[in-house]
């Protein structure tokens, strides 16, 4: 089991292999189709997103809301093919890496090898786990996408294995 903690440095991720076990500690993103929509929006038009883009994980997933006494509800994995139209380009504006569910087209792969990033894959149908991982959460862009808008969570041992490696490693 390994421990990181983000912002990841490149050395960090050159240390990641495909299989690893990981415990991310620090601050993720959540983005899904409707927010990754807006995003290329914004790149489109030419304005500047509303949150740093370089060096940031995205978690393909929307929080649910959370009871009174948590950070965030249930927060589990959404099906990362659904963004392989994105991610590219994402990679190369300085995006760090991603966490989903199930595997990416070779353009992703070969995106993350050029850019020295990773994808993490989270558990599908674990998102209560998850949610118990997440100690702040926070709505940073397009609220009116409600759970499918940008939060940013402050994670604690957030369990993910490495899917894809810097270096073109594959646990599918």
């Amino acid at each position: 089991m390994k421990n990181i903690t983000l912002p990841m440095d490149k050395e960090t991720v050159k240390c990641l292999k495909a299989g690893d076990s990981v415990l991310i500690s620090g601050t993720i993103m959540t983005a899904r189709d409707c927010a990754h929509k807006r995003i290329f929006e914004y790149i489109k038009d030419g304005k500047t997103l509303p949150f740093e883009l370089k060096d940031s994980v995205i978690y393909y997933a929307g929080p649910c809301p959370a009871k009174p006494e948590m950070a965030s509800g249930s927060c589990g994995p959404t099906t990362s093919a659904r963004m392989d139209s994105f991610a590219p380009t994402l990679l190369n504006m300085g995006l760090g890496g991603m966490i989903g569910k199930g595997e990416m087209s070779d353009e992703v792969r070969e995106a993350i090898k050029k850019n020295t990033c990773v994808y993490f894959a989270a558990i599908g149908g674990a998102g209560a786990l998850y949610g118990s991982a997440i100690k702040k959460s926070e709505c940073i862009a397009f609220p009116d996408l409600l759970s499918e808008a940008v939060y940013k969570l402050e994670v604690e041992n957030f369990p993910v294995v490495v899917a894809y490696d810097c270096f073109g490693g594959s646990i599918y």
